[in-house]
């Protein structure tokens, strides 16, 4: 393929605008082998996460992990934060295919290492190498559409990633306990191998194209500068407060906090855009909507069946049907926002502010419906899928503006900086509606109020996201376009 071709099909708006306009669709010729690639590789990842959270307990008797349960799914979302991050600034230095296919064989390698663990700890390993494989892989994805693809393409693009980890919602559990039942829970992780080699290799000679933007980035100079080891203060101080909130003493709990915030404060300062920890306006302020998204919706996704089944009595059909539709009016709502978005910028941060307010409003409803019982418990359905029509449009409007917002050479920390705001925020609020409830029914009190807490912290982060998403605008509004990238 000559220089010429090869600009023709990675050119940026700005510099071949006719032809990028031209393109009605991310499945154009151009776009294809990228398109196909990268939502084929996010539906395997999404599969294995969500169908070996059906398996894991399986697992856990099987190699003696019970005591450690939580750990299954834990190692695996700690492990995320470091990929993320160091995949992201690697593509910054040097472009997207090689932390990608990396992340890739790094992913392969702990599926097939937990297929073959003979111990729960030889497990958790495998996790944990998978969770780094997660990182990298998604965070080179909204690299590589935020980098490729014209800006009326990118909502398009981010509503069909959307759908590459709803549908696995709904096929990856039953598909897991299938295979589980019949030639064992190994195979779960043996039949995605393939899959995500083939996706690799669609989606990496596309990403081969793409160069950053920028100068190469300076070697770190010093332990601030350092990306993997502020990457790991930040993932060691968040299992520090993760293992606090297990704890049953409050003052185990206080303590634990304090230290692993400060621990992880450290590392997210360092590993996140400027201004970030004050939500400064700008991309700062996009990665802080997403981790008060993903906090709210996956805070209350977590609770939703636990207060069905021990306040409602409900069983775990309609729970099951709740989250499934709250996963599909995730996906409906992500493609009316791109829809309506049409490459415009000028109304994103109100739709993100809007759909965060509908995810506050389902959170309300999910939350009336299981604390009072006069309420009939399938309202919760109701509810449900209502925060998920809101987290739909504000997750795809927050993503493509904060996209937008980032200088070309710092889309891979702004990509890997969305991940890890999304991975920490579930973690984290998970662990304290868990040590919530931990705590209150030691001290005497119920599980209701347990979950009044947790559902009233979701509904406020969800309402700081409609403030945060004001905070788009920089006032200049002088913001780089994120889609622009180079060819060698």
């Amino acid at each position: 393929m000559s220089t010429e071709d090869v600009a023709s099909a990675t050119s940026p708006p700005g510099e071949s605008a006719g032809a990028d306009e031209s393109a009605r669709s991310v499945f154009d010729s151009r776009y294809r082998a990228l398109s196909v690639g990268v939502i084929t590789t996010v539906s395997v990842v999404a599969f294995e996460s969500l169908g070996v959270a059906t398996v894991l307990p399986v697992v856990a008797r099987d190699l003696d992990g019970l005591g450690s349960f939580g750990w299954g799914l834990s190692a695996l979302m700690l492990a995320n934060i470091v990929g993320a991050v160091v995949a992201g600034r690697v593509a910054d230095r040097g472009g997207p295919w090689v932390p990608f296919a990396a992340s890739i064989a790094v992913f392969v390698a702990g599926c097939l290492l937990a297929a073959a663990s003979p111990s729960w700890l030889v497990f958790l390993a495998g996790r944990a190498v998978q969770g780094f494989g997660v990182g990298g892989v998604m965070a080179i994805a909204f690299m590589s559409i935020g980098a490729t693809y014209p800006d009326h393409l990118q909502p398009r693009m981010y509503a069909l990633l959307s759908s590459a980890w709803s549908i696995p919602a709904l096929a990856g559990p039953p598909i897991g306990g299938l295979v589980a039942e019949t030639i064992g829970w190994p195979w779960v992780f043996v039949i995605i191998v393939p899959i995500a080699v083939v996706a690799a290799l669609l989606a990496t000679p596309a990403m081969r194209r793409l160069v950053e933007s920028g100068a190469p980035s300076e070697a770190p100079r010093g332990w601030r500068d350092n990306v993997v080891l502020n990457s790991v203060l930040l993932t060691a101080g968040t299992a520090v407060l993760l293992l606090a909130l297990e704890a049953g003493s409050a003052l185990v709990v206080v303590v634990g906090v304090v230290v692993g915030l400060l621990i992880a404060g450290v590392g997210l300062r360092h590993v996140t855009p400027p201004g970030t920890l004050v939500a400064r306006r700008g991309v700062a302020s996009g990665i802080v909507v997403r981790a008060g998204l993903c906090g709210a919706y996956f805070g209350t996704e977590a609770f939703l069946p636990l207060g069905m089944a021990e306040l409602r009595g409900v069983g775990t059909t309609l729970s099951g049907i709740g989250l499934a539709v709250g996963a599909l009016t995730w996906v409906g709502g992500s493609f009316w926002q791109a829809k309506v978005d049409g490459g415009t910028t000028r109304d994103r941060s109100r739709a993100t502010a809007l759909g965060s307010l509908i995810l506050a409003v389902g959170a309300v409803v999910v939350a009336v419906a299981i604390l009072v019982p006069a309420v009939p418990a399938v309202l919760a359905v109701v509810g449900w899928g209502i925060g998920g029509l809101g987290m739909g449009v504000a997750v795809n409007a927050s993503t493509s503006e904060t996209m937008r917002l980032s200088p070309p050479e710092s889309l891979g920390l702004t990509s890997s900086s969305l991940q890890l705001a999304q991975t920490l925020a579930t973690a984290l609020i998970a662990g304290l509606g868990g040590g919530l409830i931990s705590l209150v029914t030691a001290g005497g009190g119920t599980v209701a109020t347990a979950l009044l807490i947790t559902f009233a912290v979701t509904v406020v982060i969800a309402l700081g996201s409609v403030v945060a998403a004001g905070r788009f605008r920089t006032g200049s509004e002088e913001a780089a376009p994120a889609s622009a990238n180079a060819v060698a």
